[in-house]
């Protein structure tokens, strides 16, 4: 059996960027307000930490937490988005699969960064709300 993985991300403000990888992904957010108050976390560390979770349970759940310093340089690890389709997917599909991907990612706060194609792949770096790099492929 495999181990199981979760991905951590140190970020500035937990709770708005576990809420866009919520909604890039199709994940949940698994601690709301309501949640928090139940389990008498108090107000003041509401933002400390948050996560969104695969509701199918298939991808691993993503973790964010606060940390006091900014981000000031490149990610040595990233996520790729697979919004292109399958191996075999004609080229030109698959750039108009990630496209529209690039584009209703930007409409959640992404930002587009450059794209780029070599040996027959097509994808999209962008940069979440923190700056976080991600490609769409």
């Amino acid at each position: 059996m495999a181990t199981g993985v979760q991905v951590v991300f140190d970020c500035a403000d937990p709770v708005a960027l576990a809420r866009f990888w919520a909604a890039a992904l199709g994940y949940e957010v698994q601690y709301d307000e309501d949640w928090l108050r139940e389990h008498g976390v108090p107000e003041a560390q509401w933002n400390d930490a948050s996560a969104a979770f695969d509701p199918e349970r298939r991808g691993p759940r993503l973790y964010f937490q606060r940390v006091p310093e900014p981000k000031v340089v490149k990610n040595r690890v990233h996520l790729d988005i697979n919004a292109g389709g399958p191996h075999g997917t004609p080229l030109e599909e698959r750039r108009r699969r990630v496209d529209a991907e690039v584009e209703r990612l930007a409409g959640l706060g992404a930002t587009r960064v450059r794209a780029a194609e070599q040996f027959g792949e097509y994808w999209v770096c962008m940069l979440d709300p923190e700056g976080n790099e991600f490609d769409v492929q």
